[in-house]
């Protein structure tokens, strides 16, 4: 299975993306008073949600935004209003949900670990739920005697296909904490009887992974629930299971500026390998979150200091683990691409040195990217984290307290770049209120003392 030619998008460009940089410097969104923050491309997010719509043509879909990707609900609400629902995985991000705007109905909870109030909360509301195990479904059955829902049910399969090139992220692993495994042994037979059991349960939820699955790991997924789905269809001789929630896991190039593979690709591998699945008797759920905003993101840092260390440059900036995390952990799985530039914006054009790039984390693996051939830096340079418009500054670490950087959306449209902040950039006051200032002397008062 293989991508086709990457079509033209906004995100792709290099030189819009230095045009909007300058612009930022500009507008003082970047600089020595604002060292990092993040610019997510509006053009972008909503070409690659009506590139994601027309892929998969008039399909009963609904396409519920992973909200895990960029959590922030000016950007939800944008998709709300381009027509998606969202898939949520915790008690905050039904909140976000909510707060964005989006219907209950479309909205989809799949947290793994949900709690009983959580259910509940989830099943007044009328949003979607996709039970993790046989145990939450006995949960959510108890919880319905007592409170009428008109959410939609469903419950999680790990159709135990295998792992992709990054294990901590591929959820079909034989012995992945997602869902019910299918292989193992009265595994099948215990989903289909629970069909059997609660006549509310209507759906079948998968999701292999999340980057590093190939195009056949995706569909064999797929392909499982699809199957599996029919048979429970034909054995109760009526339709038991309505809808197919099919997940994510559309892998992101950070290699270059391509959008490929596309959402077009990944409802073609589908269409060749599930051919069913498209015939209109499953209504459809995606949950693609990634693939739609890492590409329409980047991060802007200033270099505050440039030094030579055991023969290796080191350009010390304010982009390191709080905002790249997995890129600092796992380097090898998560690398990204990084742009340098003049303090005003503009592409630095001197000879190429290899740097490493670190950021203001206290510890020494705190770096983004080593020995990468970059024009040399000096200290009042930027740097540019490319494709980071999801699980990025969205997704921020607060390790040392370094501070949430803002986040501004912008537009090209018309020509002119315009900027809107959609999430101010954090003051240490309210570091401060988080970190239990107001309970200063709490422990204090328990007249605690050492045992020797």
């Amino acid at each position: 299975m293989q991508a086709t030619t990457a079509v033209p998008h906004p995100a792709t460009d290099p030189s819009r993306r230095d045009r909007v940089l300058r612009a930022a410097v500009r507008a003082g969104l970047i600089g020595p008073d604002h060292p990092t923050a993040g610019f997510l491309d509006v053009d972008g997010l909503l070409t690659t949600v009506a590139d994601l719509k027309a892929a998969f043509g008039d399909a009963p879909v609904l396409h519920a935004f992973a909200a895990k990707s960029t959590p922030l609900v000016p950007v939800l609400r944008l998709l709300a209003e381009a027509g998606l629902g969202c898939e949520v995985a915790s008690p905050g991000e039904l909140a976000l949900a909510v707060a964005a705007g989006f219907a209950p109905d479309r909205i989809v909870l799949d947290s793994p670990v949900k709690t009983r109030a959580e259910l509940a909360r989830a099943l007044a509301l009328g949003v979607a739920i996709n039970a993790d195990n046989l145990a939450e479904l006995a949960r959510v059955d108890a919880l319905l005697t007592a409170v009428p829902s008109a959410s939609v049910l469903g419950l999680r399969l790990n159709p135990q296909v295998g792992a992709g090139t990054i294990a901590a992220m591929s959820t079909a692993s034989r012995t992945s904490k997602f869902g019910v495994p299918m292989t193992d042994p009265g595994a099948r037979q215990a989903v289909i009887d629970a069909f059997d059991a609660y006549p509310w349960l209507t759906r079948l939820h998968v999701h292999v992974g999340s980057q590093g699955c190939p195009p056949e790991l995706i569909t064999a997924g797929v392909g499982a629930a699809y199957d599996l789905a029919e048979e429970i269809n034909a054995r109760a001789g009526t339709r038991r299971v309505t809808g197919l929630d099919i997940g994510g896991g559309l892998p992101v190039d950070f290699d270059g500026d391509t959008m490929s593979p596309s959402h077009a690709d990944y409802v073609s591998w589908l269409r060749e390998a599930v051919p069913g699945l498209f015939d209109g008797r499953y209504e459809l759920v995606t949950e693609f979150g990634r693939s739609v905003t890492a590409k329409n993101g980047f991060t802007a840092a200033v270099v505050e200091y440039v030094k030579d260390v055991g023969g290796r440059r080191i350009a010390l900036t304010h982009a390191g683990a709080h905002l790249a995390t997995r890129t600092v952990f796992m380097p090898d799985s998560w690398p990204l691409r990084v742009a340098a530039y003049t303090a005003e914006g503009l592409p630095k054009g001197t000879a190429e040195l290899p740097h490493d790039v670190a950021g203001p984390c206290c510890f020494a693996g705190d770096v983004v990217a080593r020995d990468r051939p970059l024009p040399e830096l000096a200290p009042g340079d930027l740097i540019t984290l490319l494709d980071t418009g999801g699980y990025a500054f969205t997704a921020h670490w607060s390790y040392n307290n370094v501070t949430r950087p803002a986040v501004h959306g912008f537009t090209t449209a018309g020509g002119e770049v315009r900027f809107t902040t959609i999430r101010a950039e954090q003051t240490t006051a309210e570091i401060l209120a988080e970190s239990g200032a107001d309970l200063a002397d709490d422990l204090l008062a328990l007249e605690a003392a050492p045992w020797r």
